[in-house]
């Protein structure tokens, strides 16, 4: 059964690494994206639930209405700001400066969640920061307003909102999983789309069979398959478990670019990116017991 669960858990973050490499070979915006993906995977995850004979709880929903308001709002402009850091930057890049997302829990955790900033998490955030600041190539040239700036920016801003969803996660008590993954998608797809209704021409959008093949890819497969398998292994896996085959994810995406895209990390990007993985890594090792 565990080992059954930590495949499915591969699997799952395995996916979530492929979803740069996606949205790349979508010719649309970012918004577009994000909006099709959340009502896709949503109809996926709850035509799943269906099949299973089970249906959405409505008081759970309606008790934690407003924070799944709050929640799915963050998931879907957090997915417009990483798609767009995917524009600007190396998938590689945009995946690092993504995984500063932890980092962000732990500077804010002490105000939201009234945790405790202990001495070994406070160093895991100087690490970080270090990291990013090698990522970014402020030794090499500065910020110079290049494309990969407005990237890292987009990618740091994607960061913050996931961090925002991990906190206000925490604050949602007697939902099941799928009812929360469900509602936020659907108003991750409900937020975004009157941005898309203003700022895109839909009538004169071409949309060619290989789109919509990548948009039916990035829904299903990458969202509500991806979600199915992960929720899925929890189970039968503890917390620290599926934290640490988390980061299968930021590695397939740094491999794919590399072997697929021909994007490469320089020396500084090797350094950051082994410092932010590294002290992201760190702060999940649980404490040792005195």
């Amino acid at each position: 059964m565990e080992r059954n669960s930590k495949l499915m858990l591969a699997a799952a973050t395995t996916l979530f690494g492929t979803i740069g490499l996606i949205r790349r070979a979508i010719p649309l915006a970012s918004s577009v994206i994000a909006c099709v993906r959340g009502f896709v995977g949503a109809a996926f995850l709850l035509l799943l639930l269906l099949l299973r004979k089970k249906h959405l709880s409505k008081d759970a929903i309606k008790a934690n209405g407003k924070l799944l308001v709050l929640s799915g709002a963050a998931i879907g402009l957090n997915w417009v700001l990483l798609f767009e850091a995917y524009n600007y930057t190396s998938v590689a890049i945009a995946t690092l400066c993504y995984y500063m997302a932890p980092v962000f829990v732990m500077l804010l955790s002490p105000l939201v969640l009234g945790e405790k900033l202990t001495r070994r998490k406070l160093l895991c955030v100087l690490v970080a920061l270090m990291g990013m600041v090698f990522v970014s190539g402020v030794f090499d040239e500065g910020m110079s307003g290049t494309s990969d700036d407005r990237g890292i920016l987009f990618g740091l801003g994607a960061a913050a909102l996931y961090a925002c969803v991990i906190m206000t996660n925490q604050k949602l008590h007697d939902i099941p999983t799928y009812d929360k993954t469900i509602t936020q998608l659907v108003m991750a797809s409900v937020v975004t789309l009157p941005y898309v209704l203003l700022t895109q021409e839909l009538g004169v959008m071409s949309i060619s069979p290989q789109t919509i093949g990548l948009l039916l890819v990035a829904g299903v497969l990458q969202t509500g398959i991806a979600y199915a398998l992960y929720f899925g292994s929890m189970d039968a896996l503890d917390a620290q478990t599926v934290a640490i085959f988390g980061y299968i994810d930021p590695v397939v995406a740094i491999l794919l670019s590399a072997l697929i895209l021909g994007e490469t990390l320089d020396f500084g990007g090797i350094i950051g990116a082994i410092l932010i993985l590294g002290a992201a890594f760190f702060s999940e090792l649980p404490a040792k017991q005195k």
